[in-house]
């Protein structure tokens, strides 16, 4: 007999960073920075830019511009971005494996990236990769607020960035480390697992479920 306060669990939910976590955007946004530069003029050094990724575009363009150009340029480079950045951009290892492990496992995939939610969808659309939900432009602790909302509770990410959104949660922090921060810093910064990559989320995921 079933009653009015008898209802089925809520699914395990994992939240995955965008860039350098799910997919290496580097290609296309070093493609996308260099087009920025030519066709404004701004001199800009995108093997720089692609070796400190994590944080939002405006933080990025206002090493390269003063603040009172800052969102006007961000407007400038997010107009250029899908021609430039989408294609070369590719899966990193093991990422689509990590999606399919969860939802294996009867869980649900949110992506949450500081990326605007435009850009991050032509990307997981243009490789096949299908979460159950996308969040975009939050940051760091900012983000807690859609794993919250989502009932995530892991979050897999890059970037120290990610550890403290994590923490701020209430959510397990899995650290990758795929993208600008060493595995040291991220065991620092307070991530509860670290793994080379996505290829070791899989067993690292069935010994947690077990």
């Amino acid at each position: 007999m079933t009653t009015s306060t008898d209802h089925a669990p809520a699914p395990l939910t994992v939240g995955f960073d965008l860039d350098l976590t799910l997919i290496d955007t580097r290609p296309g946004i070093k493609a996308a920075w260099e087009a920025f530069s030519a066709e404004s003029g701004i001199p800009v050094d995108a093997d720089l830019v692609v070796n400190r990724l994590g944080p939002p575009l405006e933080h990025e363009m206002a090493h390269w511009v003063p603040a009172d150009l800052v969102t006007e340029m961000v407007a400038r480079y997010r107009a250029l971005y899908p021609a430039y950045a989408i294609e070369p951009s590719a899966p990193m290892p093991g990422a689509r494996d990590a999606i399919r492990a969860v939802r294996e496992a009867g869980g649900r995939t949110i992506v949450v990236t500081a990326k605007n939610g435009p850009h991050a969808a032509l990307h997981l659309a243009h490789l096949g990769i299908e979460p159950d939900a996308l969040v975009g432009g939050l940051w760091a602790e900012g983000k807690a607020e859609a794993l919250r909302a989502h009932g995530a509770q892991v979050y897999v990410g890059d970037h120290i960035g990610d550890v403290r959104g994590a923490a701020t949660a209430g959510a397990l922090s899995v650290a990758v480390a795929t993208g600008p921060c060493a595995p040291e810093e991220l065991k620092e910064a307070g991530a509860d697992v670290v793994l080379t990559d996505l290829t070791d989320f899989r067993a690292w995921w069935e010994g947690y479920l077990a």
